[in-house]
């Protein structure tokens, strides 16, 4: 490293691939407060953390980063996970740590407090902020889907047991999601085979049917991916479909209101955690019954109610209830690590889930209000 000044040292730390005119903004702005300092995340811990590799080497994005005039010095962080970054941080003994609006967590703002370090977070810049995804090979707006609650009830051999309602909303891309990670992105990765850039002006429910046939070819043997996970891609708003044994639901009723939509993405937000891991199966060891598929779908018909009530306290707890039928019967979701991160998320908000199968991936929590370092959703209005 470089040598050491009189001057504040500030620490930065993040993956930079394919650097653009949204980092150099955020690490302009962060030199503001001293000699700047950067980790760039290792090529093992982009793949850990986002399920894919990345677009340029590890020394190739830290040469880009090192190259910024704003840059005092940059290296390529020893460590694994979110807090990649902790040997670099004791190395460079900095007095200011800088996140930016996406980047901050109650774990760096702790780490930091321990310390004795300055954190601050930094609001969002008005220059493009372009991820490898978004500048490279995913210019599609498609939507990806979160599912509420419900969770499993579309698949036959659970929903033979007792018909209910699966939860569903689709989503902007306003963010870059892991694969694997429960935002259905196999089902959005299909859907960009039929429809790269985005959905087609036709009827909604149509355009599920076709996805859904489309990604479960009956050639292939195997899994049948959830009707839910297509619904929840096409069919704009907030949704609810009720399954009776079969693989395509009985009915779909969508909600369009302004008033609902907008206090629902007020009060949920996504955290990411890490990807599904190669080989997890969440179906092993499942224990389905008729007692605990109605304890799902009664969730999932409470949760629905408490929605359009807007009613949080209830919606928190059927929101919890679902998620908690949804481990009764699949113990397997929760995959080693996952409980730490509940555990980690559990102060800040009133309920939480995985998103999709489970096993790794986001959660989605019920909060009073969005808190620093998650990420917020936008549901899909219809045009």
């Amino acid at each position: 490293m470089k040598t050491q000044t009189t001057h504040p040292k500030v620490f930065v730390t993040g993956f930079f691939d394919l650097l653009n005119s949204g980092h150099v903004s955020f690490l302009r702005e962060a030199a503001g407060y001293g000699d700047l300092y950067v980790g760039v995340g290792s090529d093992s811990t982009f793949e850990e953390l986002k399920g894919r590799k990345p677009v340029c080497s590890e020394q190739e994005r830290r040469y880009m980063v090192r190259a910024v005039r704003y840059v005092k010095d940059a290296f390529i962080n020893s460590g694994t996970g979110i807090l990649d970054f902790l040997e670099e941080l004791d190395s460079v003994k900095p007095d200011v740590f800088v996140v930016n609006s996406d980047g901050g967590n109650d774990l760096k703002r702790k780490l930091c407090e321990s310390r004795g370090i300055e954190y601050i977070a930094l609001g969002q810049n008005n220059l493009r902020n372009i991820s490898p995804s978004a500048s490279l090979r995913d210019r599609s707006r498609l939507p990806y889907r979160i599912d509420i609650a419900g969770t499993w009830i579309d698949q036959p051999y659970v929903s033979e047991h007792g018909a209910g309602w699966a939860i569903t909303a689709s989503i902007e891309p306003t963010h870059e999601f892991m694969e694997r990670g429960g935002m259905s992105t196999s089902t959005r990765n299909a859907a960009r085979k039929i429809w790269p850039i985005e959905l087609p002006a036709y009827n909604e429910e149509m355009l599920a049917r076709m996805l859904f046939c489309f990604e479960n070819d009956p050639e292939n043997e195997g899994h049948v991916s959830g009707a839910q996970d297509a619904i929840g891609i096409c069919v704009s708003g907030l949704s609810r479909h009720y399954y009776d044994g079969h693989y395509w639901p009985e009915r779909i009723e969508t909600v369009y209101g302004e008033d609902i939509i907008s206090w629902l993405e007020s009060h949920v937000c996504v955290v990411p955690m890490f990807p599904r891991r190669p080989g997890c199966s969440v179906v092993d060891g499942k224990d389905i019954n008729p007692e605990k598929v109605k304890a799902l779908t009664d969730a999932a018909a409470r949760c629905w109610d408490a929605i359009m009530a807007k009613d949080l306290t209830a919606f928190a707890d059927s929101f919890q209830a679902s998620f908690e039928a949804q481990v009764a019967m699949f113990p397997a979701m929760m995959q080693p690590g996952v409980q730490e991160w509940i555990d980690r998320v559990r102060p800040h908000a009133l309920a939480w889930k995985m998103l999709g199968a489970g096993g790794g991936g986001h959660l989605l929590l019920v909060v009073d209000a969005i808190p620093e370092g998650s990420i917020p959703i936008k549901i899909r209005r219809r045009d």
